[in-house]
């Protein structure tokens, strides 16, 4: 007969029953099995295979029988409970290290680079049992794609034969800073996700999604680690361009389409899959002063206005899309916070059981991968917590350990397992874990339970009897016309305009006269303009400006590339100045990107049309301009008019600055 998937059974003390029925069903001969069942493409390896009942099964761990966890006609929740019964304590704790791919040459310190350093992959894999990296790497598809093999080729070297998992942060987009989003690659690309936002069509960002999720498992990531699920409730908070905007209810919706997309559907995750890591449980957005919790100066959220909870309603949207992974923030509440009788301890959201446990598996019902932010069991030294007193700030020395700074790591490590977390983002060495095991810290049935959920996610994916991927392939899907075409259309989409005197816009460049700033001259000239070298001489000017920003902790390795600070155009800014040029030709059209939002008071009365935008090239822009495209975008938060009412505002709550610039959904279009 047809042995039938059970639901998940909790782990403790279900792994040995499981294992002994699974073992017993097979000592009766396999008669538990569909006679019927098709070979299944298991493609390419380098593993001997084993042929039962005129079928092929990959031997994983080469003892030339074949067992449960390499049985693919058994369901996952099976396999991976056998495998997890048969991990040393040492495999476990490398299952629960999710690394950061090494690669040659690194001058970072955090893995950007152009080829993989295989020697220092192998002794990760092969010694300290890790599995899941996340790669920084920047490269056409079709190497990236080769070197993906070759790590897989690792994998299938180790004791068990374990498949690796690569994740990513976004690379679909324009803005790249280190930490949160990925250079390059060809890769189609999008607005940000505040464009998405702005458009507001839950079936596009779906689209989205999918095309990125094709893309993706071409040169084989397998983890999105997105997408940002925060409320940009925090105007000068320097994480918002990676969000989906102020409000909760819009956030929600385009959160759970874009896990849709990526996840390739509602059910949660299967052999398609990328899976989703939405982030940052939560409340990351309120921000105390704007400051960034990457830094030990912004490691506190603060919620003035009581309004926690409203930063959980996000989150329902993943849930609802049965997301796979859940990562905490690094913030740590500044004051006492209780949600659903549930009171929050003052640490970091990785050491946080009431967070963790309680709220997120409890209440929510979560049961996935919870992986920690990067650097949260790593020592803050001086310069990480002080800023460097001379050179460059580094990555050196750099940690997030917030609530737990003077903690040992293996302290950490054990709050933070206990708290709920199951990987460890940018950690290499899983001693700790098995020294927390042996003392008695932790029990091995924690461990297991990691395991085991880590283990299921790579099996629903096909990991284990499918890692490889067509490298030839990648190259035709990877940011191929098609999805070029769509990412094209998507940045018009999510043009705002905000101003539009006199319905100058749309204009013809026919025959006109153009000044250009941070533009490129020969996209104009395709559309009609004749280029100029001064705003008196043109007939028009157009400006791409950004939104201001200050550089306020040079010190820190954060704080020196994130923008913070004030809002506001101000005498000396480069992009405010080009607006002041402009403004001496008969007409001026300024578009400005908004990774926060801009205030734009003095910029009114120097443009004929003003327009947002969250990542635009210029011939989409120039689409727009010329009646080609409409602009359909809406704002996605509220620009203030002064930085005096951003400083009033309170950090948790949306939609609140007393005299808004431009409301937020506002939107003009023709």
């Amino acid at each position: 007969m047809h042995f039938a998937s059970r639901p998940t059974m909790p782990l403790a003390g279900s792994i040995a029953t499981a294992t002994a029925l699974v073992f017993f069903l097979y000592a009766c001969g396999g008669n538990h099995l569909d006679s019927t069942v098709k070979q299944l493409d298991i493609g390419h390896t380098s593993l001997p295979l084993i042929t039962v009942s005129g079928l092929q099964f990959k031997d994983m761990n080469r003892n030339g029988q074949l067992d449960p966890y390499e049985d693919w006609r058994l369901s996952a929740q099976e396999r991976a409970r056998d495998l997890t019964s048969r991990l040393t304590l040492a495999e476990k704790a490398g299952l629960m290290l999710h690394g950061t791919a090494p690669v040659l040459n690194d001058t970072t310190g955090a893995g950007t680079g152009n080829a993989y350093d295989l020697a220092a992959l192998q002794t990760q894999i092969s010694n300290l049992d890790i599995n899941t990296f996340i790669t920084r790497m920047s490269t056409d598809a079709h190497t990236m794609a080769l070197q993906y093999n070759e790590i897989q080729a690792l994998g299938e070297q180790t004791r068990l034969g374990i498949p690796i998992s690569i994740s990513s942060d976004p690379r679909s987009h324009f803005q790249y800073v280190l930490g949160a989003s990925a250079g390059g690659g060809g890769f189609s690309q999008w607005p940000e996700t505040l464009g998405f936002a702005a458009v507001g069509d839950a079936t596009l960002t779906r689209t989205f999604g999918d095309i990125v999720r094709q893309e993706y498992r071409a040169v084989g990531i397998t983890e999105a680690l997105s997408p940002q699920a925060d409320l940009a409730t925090e105007p000068r908070w320097a994480r918002i361009n990676g969000t989906f905007g102020e409000d909760a209810d819009l956030a929600k919706a385009q959160v759970q389409a874009y896990i849709e997309g990526f996840q390739g559907g509602t059910t949660g995750i299967n052999s398609q899959s990328v899976i989703a890591v939405v982030k940052h449980w939560a409340g990351y957005g309120a921000q105390k002063d704007g400051y960034d919790s990457h830094n030990y100066y912004g490691r506190y959220a603060t919620y003035p206005g009581n309004n926690f909870a409203y930063h959980l309603k996000p989150f329902e949207g993943a849930f609802a899309a049965n997301v796979g992974s859940v990562m905490p923030t690094y913030s740590e509440p500044d004051a006492a916070v209780t949600v659903d009788g549930i009171t929050l301890e003052q640490v970091g959201g990785a050491f946080d059981k009431p967070l963790l446990t309680d709220l997120l598996r409890g209440k929510y019902g979560f049961q996935g991968v919870i992986v920690s932010d990067w650097g949260i069991a790593s020592d803050c030294d001086a310069n990480c917590l002080n800023g460097v007193s001379s050179g460059a700030p580094s990555f050196v020395g750099f940690g997030t350990p917030w609530g737990m700074e003077t903690a040992t790591r293996l302290a950490r490590f054990v709050r933070a397992t206990n708290a709920g977390i199951d990987q460890f983002g940018g950690e290499s060495d899983p001693s700790f874990l098995v020294q927390a095991v042996q003392q008695g810290l932790l029990s091995e049935t924690r461990l297991s339970e990691s395991a085991y959920r880590i283990l299921l996610q790579k099996f629903q994916q096909g990991l284990f009897d499918h890692p490889y991927v067509d490298a030839d392939a990648a190259s035709s899907i990877v940011g191929n016309a098609s999805f070029q075409a769509q990412a094209l259309d998507a940045q018009r989409r999510a043009l705002v305009l905000l101003q539009n005197t006199g319905n100058y816009l749309p204009t013809t460049g026919n025959g006109k006269k153009v000044w250009l700033y941070g533009i490129d001259p020969a996209i104009a000239q395709q559309y009609g303009y004749t280029v100029v070298s001064t705003p008196q001489a043109a007939d028009v000017a157009i400006v791409r400006a950004s939104t201001p920003y200050q550089t306020l902790h040079p010190n820190y390795i954060f704080g020196s590339m994130q923008h913070e600070g004030s809002l506001a155009f101000t005498d000396g800014n480069a992009d405010y100045e080009a607006i002041k040029q402009a403004a001496l030709a008969p007409k001026s059209v300024v578009t400005v990107y908004m990774d926060r939002p801009a205030i734009l008071t003095n910029v009114q009365g120097k443009a004929t049309a003003i327009l947002a935008n969250f990542g635009v090239s210029d011939a989409a822009l120039f689409d727009v301009l010329t009646g080609k495209a409409k602009p359909e975008g809406h704002l996605p938060f509220e620009l203030p008019s002064s930085m005096d009412e951003v400083v009033a505002q309170r950090e948790d709550v949306p939609h609140d600055t007393a005299h808004p610039l431009y409301a937020f959904g506002y939107g003009l279009s023709y």
